[in-house]
């Protein structure tokens, strides 16, 4: 079973999503093989290299009330307590530009370590630790983290490789009708959207092996 991950790293949904993923993933381990890649999304592609403080951006873009963003932001660590991930809020006060990481993720596909393990690892760093995954520093101290070559990874965000296969990959998903992450599509047909319990997921993917199977 192929799944694409389409997510952005500064999406605490997506880390919801993926965390739940995994649940229901390890669950299935013994009926359903599955091939994993991630996919890039920009929720804000316009945002510039030194970001904007998150009240103010979320306010801006949804027209949230500060008790309205701190009732949701309880959910969220809520949530992500629940999957065993760590949300800290006072450390996150704001958003940045994430082409670059999504830049890097494309080519850790390419890498032994694979994508998983740096994608986990943004969503530590922005999500837990507060720190800005479009920094060139913190991308590469987290690639050396999950075993990735630092000096590859420089040569790669020092320079615009991968930019116009992330900005295709990014527009592949538009066009086909990915508006908001995480989506999680199956096969290339099936779509499940947003950070579901792992009953749901887990659900879901079982229906969808069956179906499959007698196709």
């Amino acid at each position: 079973m192929r799944i694409d991950f389409v997510s952005d790293v500064s999406c605490p949904w997506c880390v919801i999503g993926l965390k739940s993923l995994e649940k229901a993933l390890a669950n299935l381990q013994d009926e359903i093989e599955v091939d994993m890649h991630f996919q890039p999304f920009e929720l804000n592609p316009g945002m510039g290299p030194d970001g904007q403080d998150i009240f103010e951006h979320i306010a801006e873009k949804y027209g949230s009330s500060q008790e309205q963003q701190d009732k949701s932001r309880e959910m969220i660590r809520q949530r992500g307590a629940d999957l065993g991930f760590t949300f800290d809020m006072s450390a996150r006060g704001r958003i940045y530009n994430s082409f670059d990481a999504h830049r890097l993720l494309h080519w850790a596909a390419t890498q032994p370590s694979g994508q998983k393990a740096l994608k986990e690892k943004l969503f530590e760093a922005y999500f837990t630790k507060g720190e800005n995954p479009g920094s060139h520093e913190v991308l590469l101290r987290v690639a050396g983290e999950v075993g990735l070559d630092q000096d590859a990874a420089r040569q790669v965000l020092e320079s615009n490789t991968y930019a116009d296969e992330v900005r295709q990959a990014e527009y592949y998903w538009q066009r086909a009708g990915i508006r908001s992450v995480p989506a999680i599509v199956i096969n290339q047909r099936h779509l499940i959207s947003g950070g579901q319990p792992p009953e749901v997921f887990e659900q879901a993917l079982r229906k969808i092996a069956r179906e499959e199977a007698m196709a």
